[in-house]
C-alpha cells in the first residue's frame, strides 16, 4: 500500500473531521442557540421601550397649547410622547399607579409613580416653560408670536467634520457583537479539537491511525477540518444575523455593514489556528477526559483575557492601550476587528497585526506539532511538556 503524503493525509483527516462533526446534534444546537441570542438582541428594542425614548402621558384639563408644545419638544429631543385622554386627576392618578401612563401634568405639577425619566422631564419642563412664558408675554401686552419669531430668526447650522461618524459607529456595534460570537466560536471549536485528541488517545484509535498517517498530518487535518466547520457556522450566523437585522430595519444591508462580518471570518481563521494548536498540544499530554479542563485552562484563560480586552477597547476606543492590544497577538484576533470596523486602525497597524499573528501561528504550529508527536502515543498519567519534547527529539534522532 502506497504511503500517503503529508498533504493527502491531512486532507483525508480534515474531510473525516468535517463530515463527522457536521452531522452531530451539538453543531445544530449551538447554531440555533447563537441565532436565537442574535434574534433576541435585534428584536428586543423593537418590542420594548428600552432605549427607544417612548413615553405615555396625560394632561389634566388639557391646558391651552401645552400638548402642541410637548409634541414640538419631543420632536426636538428625538423622543416619542403619546397622549392619553383623561376626565380628571383621579383617573390620571389611577393610570399612573396601574402603569398605563408614565406621568400626568396637573397645573404646575407633574405626577409620577416613583421617578421621572430625565428625557421626559426635559421635554415637559421645556414645553411648560414655553407655554407659561407665552402666557406671561400676553399678560404684559406683548405678542408671543413676534417674540418667538425674533428669538428664532437666526440659527446655527451644524457642520459635521466626520460625515461618516454614524456609519462607523454602526459598523463598530456590529463588530462588537461579532467579537462576542467570535469568542464563542474560538473557545468552542478549540475545545472540540482538544476533545477529539483525547477521545482518540483514550480509545487507542490513534495507534492505528498513526500506523499509516504521520502525527503532524493528523494534527493538521484535525485543525483544518474542525476549523472549516467553525468557519461555516460563523458564516451562517453572520449571514442570517445580518439578514434578520436588515429585514427588521435595524441596519441597512450594504457593503460597509457586511465588512465587519467578513473581517470577523478572516480573524477567526487566524485566531483558531493559534488557539487550536495550543489546545491540541495540551490535550495530547493526557489520556482521560477528566483531565482536559486542567490542561486547557491556560489556553482558555488567554482567550478570556483577549475577550475582556475587546470590551475595554470597545469602551475606550481612543486609549493608547487599544492600539497596542489590537496589534499584539493573540489578542489581535478579537480586538483588531473592532478597530478595523470603525476605521480606527491605520493600514500599517493592520499589516503589523497580521504579520505578527501569522508569525506566532507559524511558531505555535511547529511547537505544538513537536509536543503532539512526542506525547500522543504516551498513555497513562499526564505527560509533561519536557518529556513530550524529549520523546519527539529521540524519535527524530
Amino acid at each position: 500500500m502506497r504511503a500517503l503524503s503529508f498533504r493527502e493525509a491531512a486532507t483525508l483527516v480534515a474531510r473525516r473531521e468535517f463530515g463527522q462533526r457536521i452531522r452531530e446534534r451539538s453543531f445544530f444546537i449551538s447554531l440555533l442557540i447563537t441565532l436565537g441570542i442574535i434574534a433576541v438582541v435585534v428584536l428586543l428594542p423593537r418590542f420594548t421601550d428600552f432605549g427607544t425614548g417612548s413615553y405615555d402621558v396625560a394632561l389634566v384639563g388639557e391646558p391651552a397649547g401645552l400638548q402642541d408644545a410637548v409634541s414640538r419638544q419631543a420632536e426636538i429631543s428625538d423622543v416619542e410622547v403619546s397622549f392619553r385622554s383623561v376626565s380628571d386627576a383621579s383617573e390620571a392618578e389611577q393610570a399612573v399607579r396601574d402603569g398605563d401612563i408614565d406621568a400626568y401634568v396637573d397645573g404646575d405639577n407633574v405626577v409620577v409613580d416613583q421617578s421621572l425619566d430625565s428625557s421626559l422631564r426635559a421635554v415637559l419642563d421645556n414645553a411648560y416653560s414655553q407655554v407659561e412664558g407665552a402666557r406671561a408675554l400676553e399678560s404684559a401686552g406683548i405678542d408671543p408670536a413676534e417674540v418667538s419669531a425674533a428669538l428664532t430668526s437666526a440659527t446655527l447650522e451644524t457642520v459635521t467634520l466626520d460625515p461618516d461618524a454614524d456609519e462607523r459607529e454602526a459598523r463598530g456595534v456590529i463588530a462588537f457583537f461579532g467579537t462576542i460570537v467570535l469568542f464563542g466560536q474560538l473557545i468552542t471549536y478549540s475545545m472540540w479539537v482538544a476533545m477529539g485528541v483525547v477521545e482518540e488517545k483514550s480509545s487507542r484509535v490513534v495507534e492505528v491511525i498513526l500506523a499509516t498517517i504521520p502525527a503532524r498530518a493528523l494534527l493538521a487535518g484535525k485543525i483544518i477540518g474542525i476549523g472549516l466547520l467553525g468557519l461555516v457556522q460563523l458564516a451562517l450566523i453572520g449571514g442570517l444575523g445580518l439578514g434578520l437585522a436588515s429585514a427588521l430595519g435595524a441596519v441597512d444591508l450594504s457593503g460597509p455593514m457586511i465588512t465587519p462580518v467578513l473581517t470577523a471570518l478572516g480573524w477567526f481563521v487566524l485566531g483558531f489556528a493559534a488557539y487550536a494548536s495550543l489546545s491540541a498540544a495540551a490535550a495530547a499530554r493526557i489520556s482521560r477526559q477528566e483531565d482536559l479542563q486542567n490542561v486547557t485552562t491556560p489556553v482558555n484563560t488567554l482567550m478570556m483575557v483577549s475577550y475582556f480586552g475587546a470590551f475595554y477597547v470597545f469602551l475606550n476606543q481612543d486609549a493608547p492601550a487599544a492600539a497596542v492590544l489590537s496589534v499584539v497577538p493573540p489578542f489581535s484576533a478579537l480586538i483588531m476587528p473592532l478597530r478595523m470596523a470603525r476605521g480606527d486602525a491605520a493600514a500599517w497597524e493592520i499589516g503589523l497585526a497580521l504579520g505578527l499573528m501569522v508569525g506566532l501561528i507559524a511558531i505555535l504550529v511547529v511547537l505544538a506539532a513537536r509536543v503532539y508527536e512526542g506525547a500522543v502515543l504516551r498513555m497513562g498519567a499526564k505527560v509533561s511538556l519536557k518529556d513530550a519534547w524529549a520523546a519527539r527529539r529521540r524519535a527524530g534522532a
